[in-house]
C-alpha cells in the first residue's frame, strides 16, 4: 500500500446498486481485455487475497496454541483443526463471494442494514475481535525480542509498538515486496517443522486416527479444542476478505462474476491447504517430541508449560544450535505479518460500520497500544508462562466473538435483496448454518461449565459469588439475545438492483443507451477499490 491514508478512502467510490458507475473509454478497453484473456491469467489476476487470509493461520496465537494441544494430548485434537480449516474455507469463500457480488464488503452493508445502535455494538465487538488478535501477536514479537535480544518479556512487549511503527514506514517502499520477506521468513520456519516432522517419523496411523476420529478425553482438551478452533477461524478475516476481492476488476455480467468466485475459491483452498498442512505438522512436532517416553526431566518440564519462548526446544534436531535464532526470526516475521492483516482490518471496519477514516500508522498505534496493556501486566506479574495463557484465553475470545460477523456474512450470502439471483447454492448454506449453530452451542455449554467449575472451587464469600452469578448470567443472556436477534432479523435494505435497472441508470448518467440490457450488463466494471489493490500479494 502506497501512503498511510490510501485505506481511508474506502467507500469514496459513486455506487449505484452496489456498482461503481464508470464510463470511459479506457475501463471498457480494460474490461474487454479480461474478457479475452486466457483462463491461467485470470486465475493470476485473483492471486492474492486468500494467501493473506491464510498467512493469518501462522500467527503466533495459532502456534501457541498448537504447540499446547499437541505438547498435551498428543494427535487426538488433529480433527479439530481439520474441521477448523474446512469451516475457515467455507466461510471465507462465502465472504469473498459477497464482496465481488454486491461491490461493498461486510461492514459497509451491516452499516446499511442494521439500526445505528446494533451497529455500534457490531463495530466495538469487531474491534474488539481486532485487539484480542492483536494480543498474541505482541506477545509473540516480545518472545521473539526475549530470544534475539535477551530482554525481559515485558521490555520486549514494549518494543513492540516502535518495530510496528518501523514496520509500517518500511511499507511506504511498497507493501507487497514487504509481504514477500515476511512470507519467505514464515515459509522458513514452516520447512523447519517439515524438515523436523521427518526427523521424527511419527505414527501415520496414529496421525490418520487424529485427523478423522474425534475425541475430547482427558482434563482441558475442550478448552484446546475451542482455542485451537478460534485461533483458525478470526471474525476480522471475514470483513478483511469481502474488502480485498473489491481490489480486483471482474466485469458486471453473471457470468463473469461466478468466474470470480470459482478463481477466488481455488487461490484460497490452494492457500489454506498449505496452512493446514503447516498446523499439522506443528501439532504433530509438539505431540511427538512431548510425549515420548526417554523425555529429559528438564524438557518434560518445558513441555508440561509450552509457550512461545520455549518452542526453539522442538526444532533442536533439525537447527542444532542455531533454532534459537531462527525461530525467534520467524516468530518476529510472524507477529509483524499478522499486524498488518489487523491494521487493514481494523481500517475496513471502522469505515465500514462508522464511515470514519483514519491514517494507517495512528489506527496500527492505537489498537497496538490498547493491545499491549493486558499483555504488559500479565507479563510482568506471570511472566512467560501468563503470557502464554493470555495467548490461548484471547483465541477463546476470538472464538466467542465469531458469530455476530458469521451470522449476518450467512443471511446476506443468501438474501435476494443482497445478491438478487447470485445467491448460494442451498446446500453449502445449510452446512454453514449447521456448523455455525453447533459453534455456538459449543461457545455456551463451555461458558457455562467453566463457570460452574469456577464457582464450586472458589474461595469468594456467598454474595460474592452471588454477584458474580447475576452479571454472568445477564451477560449470557445478552449474548444468546443478540446471536437470536441477528439471525432471525429479516432483511429490510435491498443494495442488489437488476440488470435492466443498471442499464437505465447508465443511460440516465449520460452514457450511450444500450439496446440489450445483459450487454450493458457486460460492459458494466466491477467495484474496484484503489486503495485496497496494494493490501494484497
Amino acid at each position: 500500500m502506497e501512503g498511510s491514508g490510501e485505506m481511508g478512502e474506502i467507500g469514496r467510490e459513486a455506487h449505484h446498486g452496489g456498482v461503481v458507475q464508470s464510463g470511459s473509454e479506457t475501463d471498457e478497453h480494460k474490461d474487454g481485455q479480461f474478457r479475452v484473456q486466457p483462463r491461467w491469467r485470470k486465475f493470476l489476476a485473483h492471486v492474492g487475497p486468500g494467501a493473506l487470509v491464510a498467512i493469518g493461520f501462522l500467527d503466533p496465537s495459532n502456534l501457541e496454541t498448537d504447540m499446547q494441544a499437541g505438547a498435551d494430548f498428543k494427535y487426538e485434537l488433529l480433527w479439530v483443526i481439520l474441521v477448523g480449516m474446512i469451516f475457515a474455507l467455507l466461510i471465507q469463500t462465502l465472504a469473498a463471494n459477497l464482496g465481488v457480488k454486491t461491490g461493498r464488503h461486510l461492514a459497509e452493508l451491516c452499516r446499511e442494514e442494521y439500526p445505528r445502535y446494533v451497529n455500534i455494538c457490531l463495530w466495538i465487538i469487531a474491534e474488539l475481535a481486532v485487539i484480542s488478535d492483536d494480543i498474541p501477536e505482541v506477545l509473540g514479537t516480545a518472545f521473539a525480542f526475549n530470544i534475539l535480544l535477551k530482554i525481559p518479556v515485558w521490555a520486549g512487549v514494549i518494543l513492540t509498538v516502535f518495530s510496528t511503527l518501523l514496520l509500517l514506514g518500511v511499507q511506504r517502499f511498497g507493501a507487497r515486496k514487504l509481504e514477500f520477506i515476511i512470507a519467505a521468513f514464515m515459509f522458513t520456519m514452516a520447512a523447519c517443522f517439515f524438515g523436523e516432522l521427518s526427523y521424527l517419523r511419527p505414527s501415520a496411523r496414529e496421525v490418520v486416527k487424529g485427523m478423522f476420529v474425534p475425541s475430547l478425553r482427558g482434563k482441558g482438551a475442550a478448552a484446546n479444542a475451542i482455542a485451537l478452533f478460534g485461533a483458525i477461524i478470526t471474525p476480522y478475516n471475514l470483513f478483511l476478505h469481502s474488502a480485498l476481492v473489491l481490489s480486483r476488476k471482474t466485469p458486471r455480467s453473471d457470468k463473469s462474476i461466478r468466474a470470480a468466485c470459482r478463481y477466488f475459491l481455488i487461490e484460497c483452498s490452494l492457500a489454506f491447504i498449505v496452512a493446514f498442512l503447516i498446523n499439522v505438522s506443528v501439532v504433530v512436532v509438539a505431540g511427538s517430541i512431548c510425549n515420548v517416553n526417554n523425555l529429559s526431566p528438564a524438557d518434560a518440564n518445558t513441555c508440561s508449560d509450552l509457550t512461545l519462548q520455549s518452542t526453539p526446544l522442538l526444532l533442536r534436531n533439525v537447527l542444532g544450535r542455531s533454532s534459537s535464532v531462527v525461530y525467534a526470526v520467524a516468530l518476529l516475521a510472524s507477529g509483524q505479518s499478522t499486524t498488518i492483516s489487523c491494521t487493514f482490518a481494523g481500517q475496513v471496519i471502522m469505515q465500514g460500520f462508522l464511515n470514519m477514516k483514519m491514517k494507517n500508522w495512528v489506527r496500527n498505534l492505537i489498537t497496538r497500544v490498547i493491545a499491549i496493556a493486558p499483555s504488559l501486566i500479565v507479563s510482568i506479574v506471570s511472566g512467560p508462562s501468563g503470557a502464554g495463557k493470555l495467548i490461548i484465553l484471547s483465541s477463546m475470545i476470538l472464538s466467542f466473538e465469531l458469530p455476530f460477523a458469521l451470522i449476518p456474512l450467512l443471511k446476506f450470502c443468501n438474501s435476494s435483496k443482497k445478491v438478487g439471483p447470485l445467491k448460494e447454492s442451498i446446500y453449502t448454506v445449510v452446512i454453514a448454518w449447521i456448523l455455525s449453530f453447533a459453534l455456538i452451542v459449543v461457545n455456551t455449554y463451555f461458558l457455562v461449565w467453566t463457570y460452574v467449575d469456577w464457582l464450586v472451587h472458589n474461595n469468594l464469600p456467598k454474595y460474592a459469588n452471588a454477584l458474580v452469578s447475576v452479571v454472568v448470567f445477564a451477560l449470557m443472556a445478552a449474548y444468546l439475545v443478540a446471536v437470536v436477534y441477528l439471525t432471525f432479523r429479516k432483511d429490510t435494505v435491498a443494495t442488489y438492483v437488476p440488470v435492466p435497472e443498471r442499464a437505465q441508470a447508465q443511460a440516465e448518467a449520460g452514457r450511450a443507451p444500450v439496446v440489450d440490457a445483459s450487454a450493458a450488463d457486460e460492459d458494466q466494471p466491477a467495484p474496484y477499490r484503489k486503495e485496497l489493490a496494494d493490501a494484497s500479494m
